[in-house]
């Protein structure tokens, strides 16, 4: 059995053991590094994995049982049984095999980046019988990981972010057996953002569908606080034809407040190792990005879409040490890209009343 891939060896294909988010990224370090597309290294934990550690003393079991006719409506016991489920999990030691392969990568990866390098350690849910499943944003991610006890420590903790009560309620909603779902835990390195700005860019402008831009959002330190929706971002559009004619693309900017960012704390394991704080007031009057910061980004995102055949919505960063721009995520666009743009929909009033206001109007109807 295989516990651990390297990003290096896993590829699109490897959804079913890595699932698609840990796949996405081993995918494009092997296909798009000539690209210049730069992806962070690391390795992902497998589903086989997942399964054996939860084959653990019945751990598996007890957690079946304890989820048996649960009622998700009543807010309390689901709860109580999320709650107890994830004390299970974490108080559970690694197999064997589990914890020596997990300390042999983690020992090559202090070789390969030296003692004071620090990880993310990212859910990837994978369900190989459920395409129709969508798990996105319901796991946990941990930040600005260091030493092997925390590393392992963050590990558990993503596994059993499985059961918390969000993902619970989802798979009881959809219908899902709870035992389809596996977790793959991505263990990669951390881009130093927290010096630099990081953010998410879309191959797709998010509001109207228009396919010829790549929008990009950006602000100082990690971006977790674009993710979560806490701030408001830098803003740019870049034009893909005139980007590939090798003319100046950038078609607007926009200057976001940015008035807070997330930057690493002295602590490196998974309980406090990021911490919230104001930006200085110069820095929210200025864009964290660069002209040629923007185009390069850019670059890179259409080189991604090219390669998937779709739009797609990535996750960047910036390293305030070496300056290096790198793609920490990537994922198919889902909300945009699914409207039916193309369709014109008329109405036709059939009374009239009071005006009560009057306005320009913005985005495509009311309700």
């Amino acid at each position: 059995m295989d516990y651990i891939l390297w990003f290096d060896d896993i590829g699109t294909h490897d959804v079913p053991r890595v699932g698609g988010k840990n796949a996405s990224l081993g995918e494009m370090i092997s296909s798009l590094g000539a690209a210049g597309v730069n992806v962070p290294g690391g390795f992902a934990t497998t589903a086989d994995a997942y399964r054996e550690f939860l084959a653990t003393d019945g751990l598996d079991t007890r957690i079946k049982e304890r989820l048996a006719d649960l009622d998700i409506e009543d807010v309390v016991t689901l709860a109580a049984a999320g709650k107890e489920i994830r004390g299970w999990i974490e108080a559970t030691p690694f197999p064997a095999g589990l914890d020596q392969a997990l300390r042999e990568a983690y020992a090559r990866l202090t070789e390969r980046y030296g003692e004071s390098a620090s990880y993310a350690v990212r859910s990837s849910a994978t369900a190989e019988d459920l395409p129709e499943a969508s798990f996105a944003g319901q796991q946990e991610t941990y930040l600005n990981i260091r030493g092997i006890g925390p590393i392992l420590d963050a590990i558990r903790s993503v596994f059993a972010s499985l059961y918390n009560d969000r993902a619970i309620a989802y798979r009881v909603h959809h219908g899902f057996e709870h035992s389809l779902i596996a977790l793959s835990a991505g263990i990669q390195k951390m881009v130093r953002s927290d010096l630099g700005s990081s953010g998410v860019m879309f191959t797709i402008d998010t509001e109207s569908g228009f396919e010829d831009v790549v929008f990009i959002t950006a602000t100082w330190g990690l971006g977790e606080l674009i993710v979560q929706g806490a701030i408001n971002p830098d803003e740019f559009y870049v034009h893909k034809p005139i980007l590939a004619k090798g003319k100046f693309p950038i078609l607007r900017r926009t200057l976001g407040s940015k008035e807070s960012r997330m930057i690493f704390t002295d602590n490196h394991d998974h309980t406090g190792s990021t911490i919230i704080e104001p930006v200085r007031e110069e820095d929210r009057r200025r864009f964290c990005l660069g002209d040629e910061d923007v185009i390069e980004l850019a670059r890179q995102a259409v080189a991604i879409e090219q390669h998937y055949g779709r739009p797609m919505d990535i996750e960047w960063a910036k390293d305030g040490q070496d300056g290096g721009l790198y793609v920490v995520q990537a994922r198919p666009e889902t909300v945009k890209s699914r409207a039916r743009q193309t369709v014109l929909q008329r109405y036709e009033l059939l009374e009239t009343g009071k005006v009560l206001a009057t306005g320009r109007s913005v985005g495509q109807r009311i309700g």
